[in-house]
């Protein structure tokens, strides 16, 4: 594991009853690869907020929207492996 460290994004609410599972579920999974990731109020810019409302919360991982609702531990965790061995799993 000797590349750079994706970009991870959470895109999220206020009042987004799926958020708090989604905060916990990312947390898990990035941890153990050494990874932090960083939330994004789509309410705070209009074009996110355009995109993705219906789909909140949103795992984007380098810039590529990969989940929505619900995050899907397992792809994800193989989606970052992939990144940090410098290859895309689902490119």
């Amino acid at each position: 594991m000797s590349h750079t460290a994706p970009s991870i994004e959470l895109l999220t609410s206020p009042g987004c009853h799926l958020c708090e599972a989604a905060r916990k579920d990312l947390d898990d999974v990035v941890a153990p690869l050494g990874l932090t990731w960083t939330e994004v109020d789509v309410t705070r810019d209009p074009e996110l907020l355009r995109r993705f409302a219906e789909e909140i919360p949103v795992v984007v991982i380098e810039g590529r929207p990969r989940d929505f609702w619900r995050v899907d531990r397992p792809r994800i965790d193989r989606i970052l492996r992939g990144l940090l061995e410098g290859r895309d799993p689902e490119a």
